[in-house]
Formats: structure tokens, C-alpha cells, sequence
């Protein structure tokens, strides 16, 4: 029982009701010009006009959502656009969703009159009072048992409100949803909102990974040195460092804040001496070749390569030390190759499936490219290729 009662404490049920009785007001108007049943229908025809104009789409939306959804927050309110209507399929369901609102309001708007003034009658009579003549069914004879009928048409005044909202709602939902087309451009948005998030993730896992490397390498290699000014040269390149990671994790953090302006000012190749130069001061004797017109890339290329590079160098750091490494950056017709090869301290412990060589292999697919990591004549090798187009 109190589940029965439950949508009637519910501000969204009444607003419901008044969505359907706006929905009759203009036609209304049309009563003090004349009460013909033609008068009606020339509002019903002026309105199915106005429901193929684009904007008619956009006002009924926002209505919709106000006084059908409220405030909800479960995602219900996104079954309803609030766009211009773009086909003509569009325009036919704002059309028909028009003119099934106003049906659906007289028919509301009339019951929620005629049921309380039939509840009257029926009191009235049974008291043996006139009734008052003025409901949809004629109340004859003057009967005791009127009193037991009279609460019923009160019963049904808001089973009527609470289902005619439901009712409307889900036409709503129907008529003004997102078409086919709509809904396929939203779930594209959706993938690329995951996309990005993937590519942030990574940028992080990237930036940070780096910068945390080089500090804990930098700092073991000043404790085991034991010398000032290597320990001093050693603090500055965990600051360089840790202030690149700061202004990366900065520019990421903005991207998440405003995810609609593109992403701007992140590095590219022809940066790569910044992380030469990091990997140098954590002790590690790199020799980088670089041929080709490396500032002309596309940007896509020229990022995805520098986080390329930048991990690969991090794996170096990481796993093998201040030891010699090579790295290799051709342009060479449509094609970016970038190898990055260092010598083995310890043996291979098994195939690489760390976070850090998944991410380059992701990074090279992503772009149509290739990667291959793994051990080579004593070493270990980092060779990807990245077209161009």
C-alpha cells in the first residue's frame, strides 16, 4: 500500500501533470475565438506546422527534460535530446510527439475535472441534494449507496495523474530520443572520451615512470659515489627532471579539467634533447644519430615518438643502469624509424610484458606502425617504424 502511495510524494509526478495541461494552453485560446470543433483542429494543424521547424525540437527537449526527468541524475535525462531536428524522420516524430502531447493533455485535463466533479455528484445525490449537472456522466436518482460510489472517481483522479506521466515520459523517451544516427555519434564521442583517457594514462604512466627513474637512479649513484660535485650535478638533474614531470602532469591534469579544448604544447622529436640530456646526467653514455627533417613530422608521429623514446630510454634506466646506449632517429621517405639499443648487466629473465613495452607496442599500432622488443647479439633492442601518412 505504501508503495502505491509512493509516487504521489514525488515532486516529478505533478510536474509531469503540468507538462501535459501547457500542453493545451495554446489551443485553449483558440476556445474564446470560437467553440467549433474546427477551431481545434486548425490549432492541431498549425501546431503539426510548427513541430518541422528544427528549433521546435530543441524547445521541446529542454521541457521535456525539466518537468518530465526533473533532476535526476541516473542518466535518464540523456534518452532525451535537446538538439535541432536535422531529417526529416526527425521532424515527423517531433510532429507526432506534438500532437500525441496534446491529445494526451485534453484527455488528462478533462478526467482531472470531470472525476472530482462525478465524486460531487454522487456525494450530493446521495444526500439527497441536486447534483450539480455538470460531469461527463449524468448522475440520475437520489440513492443511498451513491456515498459508497463517490470515493471511487477520487481514487482515480491521480491513478490517471500518475500514469498519464509515465505515459508521456515514455513517449518522450520515444519521439524526442536521439535517432539511430544520433546515437551512433554519441557512442563514437564515448570512444574517443575512452581513448583519451587510455592516452593520458599512458602519457602519465610515460612522464612520471621517467622521472621517478632517473631520480631513484640519480640518487643511488650519488650515495655510491661519495663525491660532492657529483652529487651536486646529481640533484640537479632529479630537479630538471622532476620539474618536466610537474609541468607534464600539469598539462595532463588540464586536459582532464577541460575536456573539451584540445590537447596543446606537448612534446614532440624535436625535444628529444631534453631527454638525452636526463639520461646523460643519470650517468648513462648515450649516442643518439639523428638524419632526416625530424621538426617536419606530423605531430601525431613526432609525439607518439617522443613518448616512444622516452620510455625506452626509461626501460634503460630502470632495468640496465648507467650503461651505454645507442639511439637511432631516421626520416627516410614515408617512414619514421626510431632504435634504441643498450647492453644487458643481467640475464634476460623471460619475455618482456611489462606495462612500459606493451605501451610502446600500443603507441606503434595506434599509428599503423610496427614495434619489435627483445634481446639482440648480447644486448637489447628497441626498433619501431612509424609511417608517415
Amino acid at each position: 500500500m505504501v508503495g502505491m502511495l509512493r509516487p504521489l510524494t514525488r515532486a516529478v509526478t505533478y510536474t509531469r501533470w503540468l507538462h501535459l495541461l501547457v500542453a493545451i494552453v495554446w489551443s485553449s485560446l483558440w476556445l474564446f475565438i470560437d467553440e467549433a470543433w474546427w477551431t481545434q483542429v486548425t490549432a492541431a494543424v498549425l501546431l503539426g506546422l510548427a513541430g518541422l521547424v528544427p528549433v521546435t525540437r530543441v524547445v521541446e527537449g529542454f521541457q521535456a527534460r525539466l518537468l518530465l526527468i526533473g533532476r535526476r541524475q541516473d542518466g535518464e535525462s540523456e534518452e532525451i535530446v535537446t538538439t535541432p531536428s536535422v531529417t526529416w524522420a526527425d521532424r515527423g516524430r517531433t510532429v507526432v510527439w506534438l500532437e500525441a502531447r496534446l491529445l494526451l493533455g485534453w484527455l488528462v485535463a478533462h478526467l482531472s475535472v470531470q472525476l472530482p466533479l462525478l465524486s460531487v455528484d454522487l456525494a450530493s445525490t446521495a444526500f439527497g441534494t441536486e447534483p450539480l449537472g455538470d460531469g461527463f456522466v449524468s448522475v440520475k436518482g437520489q440513492h443511498w449507496w451513491h456515498a459508497v460510489l463517490a470515493p471511487v472517481p477520487l481514487v482515480l483522479c491521480p491513478v490517471v495523474v500518475v500514469w498519464s506521466g509515465h505515459l508521456v515520459t515514455a513517449l518522450a523517451k520515444r519521439l524526442l530520443g536521439p535517432s539511430p544516427a544520433e546515437r551512433m555519434a554519441a557512442l563514437e564521442e564515448r570512444t574517443e572520451q575512452l581513448l583519451e583517457r587510455t592516452r593520458i594514462a599512458r602519457e602519465l604512466h610515460d612522464s612520471i615512470g621517467h622521472a621517478l627513474t632517473v631520480a631513484v637512479v640519480q640518487a643511488g649513484a650519488a650515495r655510491a659515489a661519495g663525491d660532492p660535485e657529483f652529487t651536486d650535478r646529481a640533484l640537479s638533474a632529479i630537479e630538471e627532471t622532476g620539474r618536466a614531470a610537474l609541468e607534464d602532469l600539469e598539462r595532463v591534469l588540464g586536459v582532464l579539467r577541460e575536456s573539451q579544448k584540445p590537447v596543446s604544447s606537448r612534446p614532440t622529436l624535436a625535444d628529444a634533447d631534453r631527454l638525452l640530456e636526463s639520461a646523460r646526467a643519470s650517468g648513462a653514455k648515450v649516442d643518439a644519430e639523428v638524419t632526416g627533417p625530424v621538426d617536419t613530422l606530423p605531430g601525431p608521429v613526432s609525439r607518439e615518438g617522443y613518448r616512444i623514446l622516452q620510455e625506452a630510454l626509461t626501460n634503460v634506466l630502470r632495468h640496465a643502469g648507467a650503461v651505454p646506449a645507442h639511439v637511432s632517429v631516421q626520416v627516410t621517405g614515408d617512414t619514421l624509424v626510431l632504435a634504441i639499443r643498450n647492453p644487458l648487466t643481467d640475464p634476460v629473465p623471460g619475455p618482456g610484458r611489462g606495462s612500459g613495452l606493451r605501451g610502446i607496442r600500443e603507441r606503434a599500432a595506434l599509428l599503423g606502425g610496427q614495434a619489435r622488443t627483445g634481446p639482440d647479439e648480447g644486448g637489447w633492442q628497441v626498433h619501431v617504424e612509424l609511417p608517415l601518412s
